[in-house]
């Protein structure tokens, strides 16, 4: 992946469409839970890559670590994850059921290796179990999803369209759930201290106003799963000799 400038700002508020106090706390405290490390879907267990970038030498330290993850952030996550959770919402808000499993389909074909198709599956599975057991979306759209094999992506629009919450604060918390993450596969697999860990995650979420704004202006026709490095390194995890997190 190319070399990105890091920055340490922490990301700026932005409006939000929901302003009302008791309704705009219940949302986002429903997008909290969503991108929590404690909601059992399986996320803290996948380094999507960085384990096998240490293995082969790419990644030595926390600059590198910060560097390959806030590539990752605008090259992978902004051009596809991000942008499939932004329609995906807007589609479950509307029951467009065409809508959703296009993007859903669009998810499992372009997943570039099978463990992460596998992750996607897993944790979009696992969610979908998760929502089984709460309020938070209609039987209805629980057994679209549930029929379409669910992806993560797809999965977690379902549960963030019934928040309430606008499309922004959704993927804001998607992207920092997945940086919180990622933050804790650096500190395992570099490996790195506490303070590191938390170095790295300040460079992430300055960059996440800027990944969000990417990828609510991806189209269909601009969407894209294109980072060939990941999937060689995917790849390679596969069958890495000694291994931290799943494949």
């Amino acid at each position: 992946m190319g070399m990105t400038t890091i920055t340490t700002a922490m990301p700026t508020d932005t409006p939000t469409e929901n302003t009302g106090g008791a309704g705009r706390t219940s949302s986002l405290m429903q997008l909290m839970w969503l991108a929590s490390p404690a909601l059992p879907i399986g996320g803290f267990s996948y380094s999507e890559c960085l384990e096998a970038a240490v293995d082969c030498g790419r990644i030595a330290n926390e600059q590198d670590a910060a560097i390959w993850l806030v590539d990752q952030l605008h090259l992978s996550l902004a051009r596809s994850d991000l942008a499939v959770v932004a329609q995906g919402i807007a589609a479950w808000r509307v029951q467009d059921a065409a809508c959703i499993e296009a993007l859903n389909s669009w998810v499992l074909q372009t997943r570039e290796s099978s463990e992460l198709r596998a992750q996607t599956e897993q944790m979009g599975r696992s969610l979908l179990e998760w929502l089984r057991n709460h309020t938070t979306a209609t039987p209805a759209d629980i057994a679209l999803l549930a029929g379409l094999q669910p992806t993560y992506p797809m999965a977690f629009a379902l549960a963030a369209s019934s928040t309430g919450a606008n499309v922004n604060d959704c993927l804001t918390a998607y992207a920092f759930g997945w940086a919180e993450n990622m933050a804790q596969a650096a500190i395992k697999s570099v490996p790195l201290g506490q303070s590191a860990g938390q170095r790295i995650l300040s460079a992430l979420t300055a960059n996440i106003d800027s990944a969000i704004e990417a990828a609510l202006q991806t189209t269909d026709l601009t969407r894209q799963a294109y980072t060939p490095m990941l999937a060689i390194l995917s790849s390679r995890h596969e069958t890495q000799y000694s291994r931290l997190f799943r494949s």
